[in-house]
């Protein structure tokens, strides 16, 4: 667990990279590897600015990434798959890389996606540069890999040290380009790119992400939601982004001001549902809890609920995973 947590912190590292360290890995790397240091080190800002960086060079030689990186971790696994065998090697697996692996692979993605976007000025563009990405060795965001060996072994050492202090890095024969790391990154609870008020990830040089609990939206959606209104709301074509509005704002909130009309009501509470064009109803429990605050109100909570629900019983049943015929609570709290 003491690598898996210091992996996890290495993928989240935001602020400047210590250039001196990560350098002194990648010589590491290419040693490790046989082969000869290369003679001239890049820095850029971000990934982007690195992709654009690496378009330029003219004398770099081939990449070496396979050399670097895929060959050694692959030799790697097999022996350490050859001394656990198959359950050792898996449950190894499931206890370090495994944790990481969702978060840090989805983010690796979405920066692809990223640098995609803002340098394929054309169509036609976008295969060279998803090319130049191949290239690219993950430098912190290979984060979950390198947990499954560390400590077992010192031949993955120049390519761990790299990933601890710095982001993605291009390898080639005589040439090498190294990127910053983020300067800002916000995730949620389940660690996916999220933030309400600026850019989810962000590096110095201006390349941005932004999402909402992991959903791409652009810079100018988020800009408006401070502003939001229910009517504002209805007129949003696109149904993800209606979504969003719809939970930054809160369900509550809306049906409220809505003047929704309830559709059902029993002693469980009261079923609420309002028609969005071109997406789902949505259908909320609105519940009472019967146990008072410390200054004699009872709270109000909101419950959103399967479009198909049809009373309010089968809403608060459901919240439970059980069927409305099987809600029979002996005591409400």
């Amino acid at each position: 667990m003491q690598y898996v947590n210091s992996w996890r912190a290495v993928a989240a590292a935001t602020g400047a990279a210590d250039r001196a360290a990560a350098e002194d890995g990648m010589r590491l790397a290419y040693r490790s590897a046989g082969l000869a240091e290369p003679e001239r080190i890049i820095w850029a800002d971000s990934p982007r600015a690195a992709v654009e960086a690496v378009a330029k060079l003219t004398d770099a030689g081939r990449s070496v990434r396979d050399d670097i990186r895929t060959r050694p971790w692959a030799e790697e696994r097999r022996r350490m798959y050859d001394e656990l065998g198959a359950a050792g090697w898996s449950a190894l697996w499931s206890a370090t890389g495994a944790q990481l692996w969702e978060t840090t692979g989805a983010l690796a993605d979405r920066i692809r996606t990223g640098v995609v976007a803002d340098l394929a000025a054309r169509p036609e563009d976008e295969s060279a540069i998803r090319l130049r990405l191949l290239d690219a060795v993950l430098g912190q965001h290979d984060a979950a890999w390198l947990a499954a060996f560390d400590g077992r072994g010192d031949r993955l050492t120049g390519l761990a040290e790299v990933a601890r202090n710095a982001g993605w890095w291009w390898p080639y024969e005589h040439a090498v380009v190294i990127s910053e790391r983020p300067e800002v990154l916000h995730r949620d609870e389940a660690g996916r790119l999220d933030h309400g008020e600026g850019p989810a990830l962000a590096y110095t040089d201006g390349f941005a992400l932004y999402a909402w609990r992991g959903m791409p939206v652009p810079a100018a959606f988020l800009a408006e939601l401070a502003t939001l209104t229910p009517q504002r709301i209805r007129a949003e074509e696109n149904a993800e982004l209606r979504r969003v509005m719809l939970e930054y704002y809160g369900y509550d909130r809306y049906l409220t001001e809505s003047r929704a009309e309830p559709v059902h009501r029993d002693e469980t509470g009261i079923l609420w549902r309002i028609s969005l064009d071109g997406d789902e109803d949505v259908v909320m429990v609105e519940v009472v809890n019967s146990t008072p605050e410390p200054d004699g109100t009872h709270r109000t909570y909101w419950l959103r609920v399967p479009p198909t629900t049809r009373t309010a019983k089968d809403g608060v049943a459901w919240t439970f995973g059980i069927d409305g015929s099987a809600y029979a609570p002996v005591r409400q709290t």
